[in-house]
């Protein structure tokens, strides 16, 4: 990809946009990386919009490279998830794929403060660990909601999930 102008998958017409994320969840003593652009109140899984070209693996390594400076391993897909949410005055549409991954122990840890801050494009982000339990995540304001219930018992095989913003229950493909 080196020396190629990357083009983000992401469509915008009359106040819809469409985009595909990848995300990843790392755990460390209990904990999960999280992160949020200083001016929002919530937060989110690490990650970025997939761009022309990449797999989603190479998207989450490079989005954590660009935003944590360090090298990913990508472990096993979790969810693919079609989700629905209003955004900014837009009806977004993500194709969202989210992955157990590992980053290194030397990106640092502490159970409740802040341990990295980082500029992507106009936003400031900062990172944190939180405690992985659903009373934990859902105290935070983790979208897309469906995180809190299922992180303590993560899918052993790929789940595809479609999810609309403020729903209770998830839709799981051939179920409701």
């Amino acid at each position: 990809m080196a020396g190629r102008k990357l083009i983000r998958i992401k469509q915008k017409k009359e106040g819809r946009v469409f985009q595909m994320r990848v995300a990843g969840l790392a755990f460390r003593e209990g904990h999960l990386l999280v992160h949020r652009a200083t001016h929002e109140t919530f937060w989110t899984i690490p990650g970025g919009r997939a761009e022309i070209g990449e797999t989603s693996e190479q998207t989450l390594v490079r989005e954590m490279d660009e935003e944590l400076g360090v090298t990913a391993t990508v472990n096993r897909l979790l969810w693919s998830v079609e989700n629905f949410f209003h955004y900014e005055g837009a009806d977004f549409h993500e194709y969202g794929l989210y992955y157990l991954m590992e980053i290194p122990d030397s990106f640092p840890f502490h159970p409740s403060a802040i341990v990295h801050r980082n500029t992507d494009g106009k936003s400031e982000l900062e990172f944190r660990w939180v405690e992985a339990t659903k009373s934990a995540l859902t105290a935070l304001d983790l979208p897309p909601y469906f995180l809190a219930e299922q992180i303590e018992d993560l899918p052993e095989s790929p789940r595809h999930l479609v999810w609309h913003d403020g729903d209770l229950d998830i839709v799981a493909a051939g179920k409701t």
